[in-house]
């Protein structure tokens, strides 16, 4: 029978724990501070919700159905309101709806005519050869043209991934626009194919999938997955040390042996599995002995930029615009201080009070990362001239949440590639041990929960071979 050691209890560590609970499987979960979610951590106050991380959550996968309803919390998941499905791109100073269909694409005034003789033109663009990696800025200007690079793609970027795509790898950063180019040699051609396959797997593309939350925020989803792991958690148990024994490995913290009640290093047994779900940064400070060597100090040279989240709360009244979309993203060209700003409010209802909404702004990544770094007051004053110009914001806020993170999301620049062979090369040099969470299976929080299921099932396939 399996012992596993789950390091980190962030939404991939939880996600595991439930499964490997649901399979039988005995396990501990190790988690650093006092509480378990990670990044994921809401707050309400005043009437107003802010998230300190992800925002939304998307039902691309049956799976994360089907947890939503095993844990109990179908009734407190809520959907995003589909009469704001707008999002709003700035272009000449101004928020502009992007065209939200094919037909709203050639009617719409957003792009150029050249821009659009560039995307009918683009299934005639030959695919690149397989072993070039080239950045997201080249594939897109060589497939749709300098537009698309500025408008459509370096907003979305910036407001995902905090990123540059100028710096991520299409290959790895975005592996499922590369493998429709190298499979079927267009991007429309894929997406068309592309979708009978994802109706055949029941899975949904990722801008056709629907976007959740929970009544009171994502907290809901790690508040639930950390009652279910129970007495098998661990908390403010730092894990420093991993240590391969005779049958398996033991784990250390602070000099002290950590284990579990059903096994571990202070019953003489050792855990048979350890699963590192901790941030790649931490996990280059984890010291892994073993005959097979255990430095891990590589994965500290994956970049995660800085990021702040100033989360504020307005009368309705002093804001013009009719905030009827998703939200807004600023593109670089535009040469503004904030990524983006969600409509919090808009999106989901009891985000505030009545006749109040809550604007959810983002500033820094790879973009301008210096500006993440500034105090709290002077982040304030550059998210609060933005507002002003761009969405005729004329009061001050009446409620305000910060959220500074130094390391905010790794990004999957070019030649991340040798990241993930290095994590495939330590795997093979040192069964038991395996790597899980956003530095490996993709950023997003449905790539994260998706991430939990395929580590438990692969431990519970092992268990069972």
């Amino acid at each position: 029978m399996s012992n596993v050691a789950i390091v980190g209890g962030g939404i991939t560590g939880l996600v595991a724990a439930f499964e490997l609970k649901r399979r039988g499987v005995p396990f501990t979960l190790f988690e650093a501070s006092d509480r378990v979610g990670g990044v994921i951590q809401t707050v309400r106050d005043q009437g107003f919700l802010a998230e300190f991380g992800p925002n939304t959550l998307l039902e691309t996968s049956p799976k994360i159905t089907e947890l939503i309803r095993a844990l109990g919390i179908e009734s407190r998941r809520w959907y995003s309101n589909p009469q704001n499905s707008k999002r709003f791109i700035v272009r000449g100073g101004k928020p502009r709806a992007m065209p939200a269909s094919p037909p709203q694409f050639f009617t719409n005034s957003f792009f150029s005519w050249s821009a659009k003789f560039a995307l009918l033109m683009e299934p005639f663009i030959k695919a690149s050869p397989p072993d070039i990696e080239e950045s997201l800025a080249q594939f897109v200007k060589r497939r749709l043209g300098q537009e698309f690079l500025d408008y459509a793609i370096n907003p979305f970027v910036a407001g995902v991934y905090a990123g540059d795509p100028e710096r991520l790898s299409v290959k790895h950063a975005f592996a499922k626009l590369h493998a429709l180019e190298q499979k079927y040699g267009s991007l429309i051609k894929g997406q068309l194919q592309g979708a009978r396959e994802r109706k055949k797997r029941n899975e949904v593309a990722k801008d056709r999938a629907k976007m959740i939350s929970f009544d009171h925020g994502l907290q809901v989803l790690t508040d639930a997955l950390g009652a279910t792991v129970g007495e098998n958690l661990r908390l403010n148990s730092p894990v420093q040390c991993v240590k391969q024994v005779e049958g398996g490995w033991a784990l250390t913290g602070r000099a002290t042996a950590l284990s579990s009640d059903l096994g571990g290093t202070s019953a003489g047994l050792p855990f048979t599995h350890v699963l590192l779900t901790s941030p790649a940064h931490r996990l280059a400070e984890l010291s892994i002995e073993s005959p097979s060597g255990g430095d891990l100090s590589m994965l500290g040279e994956i970049v995660y930029p800085p990021v702040t989240s100033y989360v504020m709360g307005f009368r309705r009244e002093d804001v013009a615009h009719p905030l009827d979309g998703f939200g807004v993203l600023i593109p670089k060209v535009e040469n503004r201080h904030c990524l983006g700003t969600l409509f919090t409010s808009s999106l989901f209802s009891d985000r505030a009070p009545e006749g109040h909404v809550t604007l959810t702004n983002y500033i820094g990544g790879m973009r301008a990362p210096e500006l993440a770094l500034k105090s709290p007051n002077e982040v304030r004053n550059l998210v609060m001239d933005d507002l002003r110009e761009l969405l005729g914001v004329h009061g001050e806020p009446v409620w305000e949440h910060v959220k500074q993170w130094s390391k905010a999301i790794p990004q999957y620049e070019v030649g991340y590639g040798r990241f993930k062979d290095f994590m495939d090369r330590f795997e093979t040099a040192h069964p038991g041990l395996q790597f899980a969470g956003h530095y490996r299976d993709g950023i997003s929080l449905s790539d994260s929960i998706l991430a939990g299921f395929k580590a438990a099932e692969r431990i519970g396939a092992e268990q069972n071979s």
